[in-house]
């Protein structure tokens, strides 16, 4: 019998210490500090952690930018969140699972999640291009069942080339769209994505700028 899926998840008691928010937070600092404390994060089972609005499944949403234009897809039958199936999303990324083998109540935590995030990316996507990767901002929406067990923490990738191939079945129609295009197919875009498309200028000022943004990384090639 397989063993059921395990997910990195933070009680919501700790965001409403630090400060609920519906959207996106730019303050990311401040949150991450108490939510990557030793401790805090935890895996629980995912059937649980979808049903249960107690806790928070921390998920990686990874932005690529190249020339103005914005990695996006749409996500197939086989996506892993039946309930975002054949909407188009402007985000690489998925849970955090015990294999990334992150040292929960280690000092070097956030390297181990960046390491996982780069893990769950290069699951769906190839990315041949020299990159820098920017966390820029929280995205929490509770205004829907899939957003009420999820927290985003946005990742801003700077691509200087748009060589992104897909690795998954479940990416289709993928292609880097300007922010004018992306606006004329909103309505098909999933809730995530619609947020991210309205701060997209604040969230590409912060990461050409590294104002506020952590943590910071360069990468090179293929993973």
């Amino acid at each position: 019998m397989a063993q059921e899926e395990q997910v990195l998840v933070v009680e919501r008691k700790i965001l409403e210490e630090v400060g609920m928010f519906q959207g996106l937070a730019f303050d990311i600092e401040r949150y991450l500090r108490e939510l990557f404390s030793p401790g805090v994060p935890r895996f629980m089972s995912r059937s649980q952690a979808e049903t249960d609005p107690t806790h928070k499944q921390l998920i990686p949403y990874v932005i690529m930018a190249h020339g103005g234009k914005y990695l996006s897809y749409v996500r197939g039958r086989r996506a892993g969140e039946t309930r975002l199936v054949g909407n188009r999303s402007i985000g690489i990324g998925g849970h955090i699972n015990p294999a990334d083998d992150m040292p929960l109540f280690s000092a070097d935590f956030r390297e181990a999640y960046l390491t996982a995030v780069e893990r769950e990316v290069a699951e769906e996507v190839s990315v041949d291009a020299r990159h820098t990767d920017r966390v820029v901002a929280l995205l929490n929406d509770d205004s829907n069942a899939v957003g009420q067990v999820h927290l985003g923490i946005v990742h801003y990738w700077i691509l200087d080339a748009s060589k992104v191939s897909k690795r998954e079945q479940m990416i289709t129609q993928m292609t880097f769209m300007s922010p004018a295009e992306l606006q004329e197919v909103r309505d098909s875009l999933e809730t995530w994505s619609q947020l991210c498309l309205d701060g997209l200028a604040e969230m590409a000022k912060r990461a050409e700028s590294g104002m506020d943004s952590r943590p910071v990384r360069e990468l090179h090639g293929d993973f």
